[in-house]
């Protein structure tokens, strides 16, 4: 027997249609390529969206035409995100950290009509002028006077897009399953690859991180998203905040420390979601300044491992951190490490280790960890093993690509993420290593992120990353490379002994190498690739 219950499609265009009428007053706050700041509402934001609605339709954009953004974190940019997918058409939001070739290659696989780029990006877009689509017309996200010279073709102004424009939209029924979102991976093996998302899982992973992290998505909160438009949605910010009510602080290009504590501190921001490297670049101005920014309150920490000395740094200053952990191909929210109230006066090191890890999964996502014969393993806590997920939130393949497809589902559908993980009996996900990352010496496992998140409690430590390079005894061993903090000299003997009080001796690296800088990913973690290939020859 079946339920009689209407079934409506879940559409993103229902998300801005709710904040504007539920949450009219919600502010968008945006630091423009322009030099100013500018604001406006959700109800003022959903007139725009129509706006540009009517405005790519007179374009000529159509259902399931992918358009593209090379944008910082911007009003403009979050209009995008609504009037494409609100017409049937598919917002591809592209990485402008990605080299030229990953950038040709992911432009011309999507098979792009349309892009709209942001000033600072438009010298990228000239450069590659003729490995691009044939026909791709470009838009610049500005007004007309601040339209720069170029020497691209054809190119049109966004805010002429929209003026004269209807502010009101008869958004189509759309059918759930159909795309609305697609975004890359950064591509360390191989070609990037595509996650196609829906209208359904977009919708979905608005409404479980507004379960799953309620603490930020409240009415009146103001939470700036540091996690770029350009990478996984900006981890679903556009679509939960305004859900919630949650205002949005969107920073721009401005990502350094300095930039990031002045916005922060005057527009009172409850709540900021990046990466570890730029919350070590907050802390830093922070120390200098001797306070935290005016009304901050709570940080969510994704992308990379939270250190245990980062979560210290923030937790002893009265901000909550929660440690969240996702990918690119679960739109991205797998797991959140705010604690139960159950756990809410357990020890402090207890305290920290929960923290610690990337915390439980949310609601719609499963876990399970397998051995290398894909049989699953005990939930205990000890046991690492293959971590593999499933959801309505999760790909279920990569765009027009079914070989890489074919690599990363068992035969029961479940996806392999590529991590080492373990999952304790109250159902607390910890990430050991990447399995492509971990090194193994004489037939033992040694894991990297372990060391890291060890060296990186010395006071003098800004980054570093443990890496395998060869050894014709050991097949391989572990090198550590570091990146002193500014005014930091940490000496080798001295970081070799944090580490020896911590594991076991044949675990410690053989050599530790101190650089000025680490080179990053498009994501804005540290390059494991690339270090590899530097230090290969490295014997200690």
């Amino acid at each position: 027997m079946k339920g009689m219950m209407m079934h409506r499609p879940l559409n993103i265009a229902d998300l801005i249609t709710f904040a504007a009428e539920n949450h009219p007053q919600g502010e968008i706050v945006s630091v423009r390529t322009e030099g100013d700041i500018h604001r406006t509402t959700y109800a003022q934001t959903a007139g725009r969206i129509a706006q540009l609605a009517h405005g790519l339709k007179h374009l000529g954009i159509a259902r399931g035409d992918r358009i593209a953004t090379l944008a910082w974190n911007g009003y403009r940019h979050f209009e995008l995100y609504y009037a494409i997918s609100g017409i049937g058409a598919v917002c591809h939001t592209i990485n402008p950290r990605l080299s030229a070739e990953q950038m040709t290659y992911i432009f011309n696989h999507a098979k792009d009509r349309m892009l709209f780029v942001d000033t600072t990006f438009l010298p990228i877009v000239e450069n590659l002028r003729d490995l691009l689509p044939t026909g791709l017309k470009v838009v610049v996200l500005t007004e007309r006077a601040h339209m720069p010279d170029t020497t691209l073709e054809g190119v049109l102004c966004y805010e002429d897009v929209l003026d004269g424009e209807d502010t009101l939209f008869s958004w189509p029924e759309i059918a759930e399953d159909d795309a609305a979102g697609l975004c890359y991976t950064s591509g360390t093996t191989g070609n990037p690859k595509g996650t196609l998302y829906s209208h359904r899982s977009t919708v979905l992973h608005a409404l479980y991180t507004c379960v799953s992290i309620p603490r930020p998505l409240k009415a009146g909160n103001r939470i700036l998203p540091v996690v770029p438009l350009f990478h996984v949605n900006a981890w679903g910010l556009p679509y939960s905040a305004p859900l919630a009510g949650a205002s949005l602080i969107f920073p721009g290009g401005g990502l350094d420390g300095k930039s990031l504590f002045d916005l922060m501190d005057s527009e009172k921001v409850y709540s900021a979601w990046g990466v570890p490297t730029v919350w070590h670049g907050l802390l830093n101005e922070i120390g200098r300044r001797g306070r935290l920014p005016d009304g901050l309150k709570d940080i969510v920490v994704g992308g990379s491992a939270a250190t245990r000395s980062l979560i210290e740094d923030f937790e002893t200053r009265g901000v909550n951190v929660c440690h969240a952990w996702g990918m690119t191909e679960m739109s991205p929210l797998g797991t959140q490490c705010n604690l139960p109230s159950a756990l809410a006066d357990i020890p402090v090191e207890e305290r920290m280790q929960r923290k610690q890890s990337q915390g439980r999964r949310v609601f719609g996502v499963e876990m399970k960890i397998v051995d290398d014969a894909g049989r699953r393993l005990s939930h205990d806590g000890r046991t690492p093993g293959h971590l593999h997920v499933r959801g309505n939130t999760v790909t279920a393949g990569y765009y027009e690509d079914p070989e890489a497809s074919a690599k990363v589902f068992d035969d029961d559908g479940w996806f392999c993420t590529g991590d080492i993980a373990t999952i304790d009996s109250d159902g607390f996900l910890r990430i050991t290593d990447r399995s492509k990352d971990l090194i193994k010496s004489g037939g033992e496992w040694i894991s990297s992120l372990d060391l890291e998140n060890i060296v990186m409690s010395h006071e003098g430590v800004a980054n570093c990353a443990v890496i395998a390079v060869p050894d014709p005894k050991w097949e391989e061993r572990p090198l550590l490379i570091v990146q002193p903090r500014e005014d930091a000299q940490p000496q080798k003997e001295d970081l070799l002994s944090l580490l020896g009080s911590h594991v076991a001796k044949w675990q410690l690296p053989d050599d530790v190498v101190f650089v000025e800088e680490l080179p990053m990913t498009a994501t804005g973690k540290v390059s494991k690739l690339n270090l590899r290939k530097q230090f290969r020859e490295n014997r200690g």
